[in-house]
């Protein structure tokens, strides 16, 4: 059942020490992100480079870091994270009903969404080009969700055809490339070595059918979750199910379904106590490495399944994933950790894609403090001149400094999904459905300059409203969907 979550703030101006020392403002935020395109986005093409010494964004490369300065692209699973964040631009900018901005970003994602569709080989994917195809089960799913979310957003059908295509692809596989698909099919693989996902294929010219202890990594496992989360929504009911061997879209319930199975063995087999999420597993014990994208997508899909379900064991592993990370992978200061590896400055955007939902829809105020202090620090330690953060907050970043998307994504994409303007006293804890028994108390609702929104609404009736802050019996009212 759809669950819509609407919190109710008491209109006080309390002034903490966080309060005092956040500084950022909107305008800020806006600028933060923009500065990003400007520097790292090729305006030709409409695709991301790997980092500010590439004068285009054509070719598979990992860049400066291997003294190639040809021209490379960011990494094609990174793209669909940096997608994400034009969509995410929009949905702020229609929540604080700027017009302007939703027109700008509008247009953006327009753009971004043909350039990336045109230089990955129109998202066929059963196309293992190396340089610019599909070949990794992750790139693919990664992409599974920021198309679905462009449906969410915009509605256009091609977007959610092409969701369903790559999870699919995903999940069953591909006869022209000859692989077997990701899925762990506990039919198959017996025991210990059955269930979940595992994350590629190899060799890429010639795809071996998948065997016991293979692979099966947290970075396919969630984001599979989370893109039938998704899916799950937004599909309509009442479909008739493919009979094909490789389907290329399923039913509303089968989504639900495989979430749930997905979840239910990646959180007991690589997260099974205390929030901390193991990288993957081989078939033996679960092998740990803190990532802050693993940690992101485990509490991103238990957030979903608890919107979906009403069951408190996704809300608590939501709480405890995201209360190990600032335990665990912070600083003294709770400033995240920096992973300097391959493209592992994406993650911080990856953990703003979901953390928002901790705090807001599960009301854990404590950690938009702490997402504050980060991104001050991250504000305060950018290069003035270009307006870039090289994605280690904790240090300063100069104006001759080779900035990678990976890591100049950080600051931005926690901007856009934290708007400056909401406080942590706009919060309460304990988010909950409206009860029936207060369905029938009445009031107008206003927006937050004074203009009136719904004269006379029930509770039920402003569930109807778009995401937003609104005013409603005196207090501020945040609804999100």
């Amino acid at each position: 059942m759809k669950k819509i979550l609407i919190i109710f703030c008491a209109m006080l101006c309390v002034c903490s020490l966080s309060a005092q020392t956040f500084t950022i403002t909107d305008s800020m935020q806006w600028k933060a992100y923009d500065d990003f395109n400007a520097a790292l986005l090729d305006k030709s093409r409409n695709i991301y480079k790997a980092d500010t010494e590439q004068n285009a964004a054509d070719h598979r490369g990992n860049g400066s870091r291997d003294n190639d300065m040809s021209g490379c692209a960011a990494a094609i699973w990174c793209q669909a994270i940096f997608y994400d964040m034009v969509i995410n631009a929009y949905n702020r900018a229609k929540t604080e009903g700027n017009e302007v901005l939703m027109k700008k970003y509008k247009s953006l994602h327009d753009k971004m969404y043909a350039g990336e569709k045109s230089h990955y080989v129109n998202f066929d994917f059963n196309n293992s080009n190396t340089n610019n195809g599909w070949f990794v089960y992750d790139d693919i799913m990664w992409w599974t969700c920021a198309l679905a979310r462009a449906y969410q957003t915009f509605g256009k059908t091609e977007y959610l055809t092409y969701s369903e295509r790559s999870f699919c692809r995903v999940w069953y596989g591909s006869a022209t490339v000859g692989d077997d698909g990701s899925y762990a099919d506990p039919a198959r693989f017996s025991g210990k070595y059955g269930g979940g996902m595992f994350w590629e294929w190899q060799p890429i010219a010639k795809a071996n059918p998948h065997q016991p202890g293979d692979f099966r990594s947290a970075c396919i496992n969630f984001p599979t979750v989370i893109a039938a989360c998704l899916l799950h929504q937004l599909v309509p009911e009442g479909r008739t199910p493919q009979t094909a061997a490789r389907p290329t879209r399923q039913t509303k319930e089968w989504y639900l379904e495989k979430a749930i199975e997905i979840y239910d063995w990646a959180s007991k087999t690589l997260a099974p106590s205390n929030g901390r999420v193991a990288d993957g597993i081989h078939g033996g014990a679960a092998e740990y490495k803190d990532h802050l994208y693993n940690q992101a997508t485990y509490i991103g899909a238990s957030c979903l399944l608890y919107k979906l379900t009403g069951l408190a064991k996704y809300r608590t592993n939501a709480i405890v994933g995201t209360r190990y990370v600032f335990n665990s992978m912070v600083n003294g200061s709770k400033i995240l950790n920096y992973e300097n590896g391959y493209e592992q400055g994406v993650y911080a955007a990856i953990f703003a894609q979901y953390l928002p939902m901790v705090v807001y829809d599960l009301g854990q105020t404590t950690y938009l403090t702490y997402i504050q202090r980060n991104m001050q620090k991250a504000w305060d330690n950018r290069d003035p001149v270009r307006g870039l953060q090289a994605g280690n907050f904790m240090n300063k970043t100069s104006d001759s400094d080779v900035v990678e998307a990976y890591g100049g994504s950080g600051m931005p994409a926690l901007m856009l999904m934290f708007p400056a303007h909401i406080t942590k006293d706009d919060i309460v804890d304990g988010v909950e459905e409206v009860p029936e028994a207060q369905a029938s108390i009445n009031s107008d609702v206003y927006s937050v300059d004074g203009k009136l929104v719904m004269k006379d609404a029930s509770r039920r009736q402003i569930a109807q409203l778009n995401d937003g802050l609104y005013i409603y019996q005196q207090k501020k009212m945040l609804v999100r969907k």
